[in-house]
């Protein structure tokens, strides 16, 4: 059964490697999961998040030439396509946004050196020897 780029199926966790894990898919064929689309957060390790045997809803995201099959985890999940919604915000709350994080910035920068902690123009003299 040759898979279709986009279908959410469900699958089977057969080998996990430091890059990703590769999931057997239901017409037999295998296919990996990169280690960024296992979840929405940072993945350093893909145990801590899969085991061999499990089983796990993902999506078909590329299918090169070779019959090589490219899936995610957290593609397949509802929960990523509720993010689409602040893609499509407003100017006006695309600008709201910018000018908040732009300010929290700015507080940061404005700190005084009693909040420093070193490093390059700290104010400590270099030692001469």
């Amino acid at each position: 059964m040759p898979v279709e780029l986009g279908s959410v199926l469900e699958g089977v966790v057969t080998g996990i490697t430091k890059f990703g894990a590769f999931i057997e898919l239901p017409g037999g064929e295998t296919g990996l999961v990169h280690i960024s689309e296992i979840a929405e957060v940072y993945v350093k390790d893909v145990n801590d998040f899969l085991k061999t045997g499990d089983k796990v809803k993902i999506k078909v995201i590329s299918v090169d030439p070779k019959g090589k099959i490219g899936l995610s985890i957290k593609k397949a999940k509802p929960s990523h396509r509720s993010n689409k919604k602040k893609f499509n915000a407003t100017f006006e709350e695309k600008l709201s946004r910018f000018l908040k994080e732009s300010e929290e910035r700015q507080m940061v920068l404005k700190r005084g050196p009693e909040t420093k902690r070193g490093g390059r123009g700290s104010g400590k003299k270099a030692e001469h020897y």
